[in-house]
């Protein structure tokens, strides 16, 4: 299962990883505050790093606190389902340049096996509470002249079993970030990352083992699944002064993304390669 390792509760359950690329140089948000949802660990943690390796004030929410502490950011308890919070948690905040929503996830469940009430939990999480979140962030945005990044996933774009109302909140997400590109343009640029298969520490409950990993990273066009830092680089360019005229865009970060199952399929090759020999 793709882009975030379809955790139940903050995004993309993992620990930090090093910076794998360095941040968009002259251009980096350096002095800016930057706030990452879900940004303790995995994928969020990840992007917290890009952002204050790259010189800004990094403030991660998440319900619980990291398990290791993450250099040169600040962690503030906050739970983005409670939109009373959520609006507190902003209010609160002296300036905002940059929201990164990147909580969400979603356990494996097939369609059948729950009821409406509990795939609605998931559109919450993962569409409703960015919403949420960038109608509290709205103000502070459009003083400074700022941007929102979703953290989006492939499975908002093709068919994605067992956790059908993740892609189909990720589907929406996308979306919804065009569409408040547009209503929110000039003051606040908001773009989209379509996220991939992203290595984390719960790999080996969607992929198996190191050999099951390795055969799942065989199957992207540049051979391996992404580290967190892979996204995070991408989330400080979209928020750079590099990215100044890019709004409501969707930036693939999936490796060249999948394989069509139907090549490995065919035998038309095969067919092909005997018709010309009996031709010769």
């Amino acid at each position: 299962m793709e882009n975030p390792e379809a955790a139940p509760v903050e995004n993309r359950e993992a620990a930090p990883v090093e910076s794998r690329g360095a941040a968009p140089g002259g251009n980096a948000p350096r002095g800016r505050t930057v706030v990452v949802t879900g940004g303790t660990r995995g994928v969020g943690a990840g992007i917290a790093q890009a952002f204050a390796e790259a010189g800004a004030e990094v403030v991660i929410c998440a319900r619980r606190p990291p398990e290791v502490p993450l250099p040169k950011t600040e962690f503030m308890p906050l739970d983005v389902r409670d939109a009373d919070a959520v609006r507190h948690f902003f209010a609160a905040l002296p300036r905002l340049d940059v929201l990164v929503n990147n909580a969400g996830g979603a356990p494996y469940r097939p369609l059948a096996q729950a009821g409406a009430e509990r795939h609605l939990r998931v559109l919450e999480l993962n569409l409703l509470a960015p919403l949420t979140a960038s109608l509290a962030a709205y103000e502070h945005l459009k003083r400074a002249k700022g941007s929102i990044v979703m953290i989006g996933s492939v499975s908002g774009s093709r068919p994605s079993p067992g956790t059908a109302a993740y892609g189909a909140a990720k589907a929406g997400l996308e979306n919804l970030a065009r569409s408040m590109a547009v209503e929110w343009a000039p003051d606040v640029r908001v773009n989209t990352l379509v996220v991939g298969m992203v290595r984390t520490e719960q790999s080996h409950l969607h992929y198996g083992d190191e050999d099951g990993i390795a055969a799942v990273a065989r199957t992207v066009p540049l051979g391996r699944l992404a580290d967190p830092a892979d996204v995070g680089a991408a989330a400080v360019f979209l928020a750079s002064d590099a990215a100044a005229y890019i709004s409501g865009a969707s930036l693939h970060v999936h490796g060249g993304g999948e394989r069509p199952a139907f090549l490995d399929a065919s035998n038309a090759a095969t067919v092909v390669n005997r018709q010309q020999g009996e031709a010769r």
